[in-house]
């Protein structure tokens, strides 16, 4: 359990951390290129930049998590399961009543 949250923790981290990285290093022009944008473009492709890292970010957690192996198989509650099939297999009050006024007429 201890392995679920630390790699939740460390990916929450990292969907922080990485757009605040893209923002801060456009803003003062630490990539290549930035310094011949505009302002407002600056800002629209930091922005989307951003974004698409947290999506990144998110769809590498969800791999993860389903790259993991559960540790036991669940099983159902029995209680649970002798209710279930004590319903299935006692007909209902309207099934009843149904299949008696069906059966009898022929018209």
């Amino acid at each position: 359990m201890s392995g679920v949250i630390t790699k939740f923790a460390v990916t929450s981290m990292v969907m922080w951390m990485v757009p605040v990285a893209i923002v801060y290093g456009f803003y003062y022009e630490m990539f290549p290129g930035v310094s011949q944008m505009s302002s407002s473009t600056q800002t629209l492709v930091s922005g989307f930049l951003a974004v698409i890292s947290v999506n990144l970010v998110i769809g590498f957690y969800i791999c993860m998590a389903m790259k993991e192996t559960p540790h036991q198989e669940p099983q159902p509650d029995p209680t649970f399961l002798a209710n279930a099939k004590a319903s299935i297999n006692q007909p209902t009050s309207s099934q009843v009543s149904d299949d008696s006024r069906g059966k009898g007429k022929v018209e």
